[in-house]
């Protein structure tokens, strides 16, 4: 009896049933780089991605919890922006073991600009420039960061080699549609102008593309309410451009756009930078390659 009851508990122990406890872990704090990670990994049983932020939560505004503090410490690859918006990674790399966790800063994958003051935006009260952080907005850059984490995430599980060669080549390929979809519509658009009524986190988008933008506040901005001024200044620029859409960004009130929009007959669309998605959107597994779809009919409506 006590042979069975040992057989049969080795076989519960060992049993397909039972999860890997030994997952390698993948943490990131924004979107952007979870999704890369869970494309990468798709269908791998050794890796688990796990981001940070909470869905729907505005990125300006998080701070790590000490247990997350913890889980960052215990990952084996670490993947952060480098930005203003994380700028409490800084200290936690202090206490980060290298030699166990590798750390990525995905601004050091492409290259990076200065934010920048247009026309009518709504000036910072900064007393250095910042570089714009919101690099994953061109699908060329992106793919860039795919190719990097790629070859990361392979030197933690080497057995999964040709898996995570093989989801990277896909996505890749999904977004090389994506680009080639947005210089056709570029190609043959009536105008390269958009309008946002709101933060502006969208300068290697249009700097790969062509396009120019006027906006409210630059893409890092805390700032939520426009002046009179520049909301003036950008009504008056859509009845002067006679510019059919105003964009604003996820996740905001769009109380600027609809004030423009009201005052003008422009349509108000979203444009996602896919900083954060709902919890609705998450729970859908709602990817990188979604929103640059979705971010197209926006496009077409927009330039045309």
């Amino acid at each position: 009896m006590k042979k069975i009851l040992i057989i049969l508990l080795l076989i519960t122990l060992t049993g397909c049933g039972i999860k890997n406890t030994n997952k390698k872990t993948i943490i990131s704090t924004g979107f952007a780089g979870y999704d890369f990670a869970r494309a990468i990994t798709k269908d791998s049983e050794n890796i688990e991605v796990k981001m940070l932020l909470k869905p729907g939560a505005e990125i300006h505004d998080y701070e790590p919890s000490p247990k997350e503090i913890v889980d960052i410490q215990n990952s084996d690859l670490f993947i952060y922006v480098g930005g203003e918006s994380d700028e409490w990674v800084k200290d936690v790399l202090k206490d980060i073991d290298t030699s166990k966790t590798k750390v990525i800063r995905l601004m050091d994958l492409v290259d990076v600009v200065k934010e920048e003051l247009v026309e009518g935006m709504e000036e910072e009260n900064e007393e250095h420039e910042e570089y714009d952080e919101h690099i994953w907005t061109s699908p060329l850059n992106a793919k860039e960061i795919i190719e990097n984490l790629n070859k990361e995430i392979i030197k933690i599980d080497p057995n999964n080699k040709n898996l995570y060669t093989k989801n990277s080549e896909n996505y890749l390929n999904e977004i090389s549609d994506i680009d080639k979809e947005i210089r056709s519509i570029v190609d043959s658009a009536k105008r390269t102008e958009l309008i946002f009524g709101d933060r502006f986190p969208l300068r290697y988008f249009v700097d790969e593309y062509g396009l120019s933008y006027y906006a409210a506040f630059p893409g890092c901005s805390e700032s939520t309410e426009a002046s009179a001024k520049t909301i003036s200044f950008l009504i008056n620029k859509v009845k002067t451009d006679d510019i059919p859409v105003i964009l604003k960004i996820e996740l905001s009130n769009g109380k600027i756009a609809e004030a423009i929009a009201k005052e003008t007959g422009a349509k108000v669309l979203e444009f996602n930078a896919a900083h954060n998605i709902s919890q609705e959107d998450f729970d859908k597994g709602i990817t990188y390659v979604d929103i640059m779809r979705n971010n197209i009919k926006s496009l077409k409506e927009a330039l045309n």
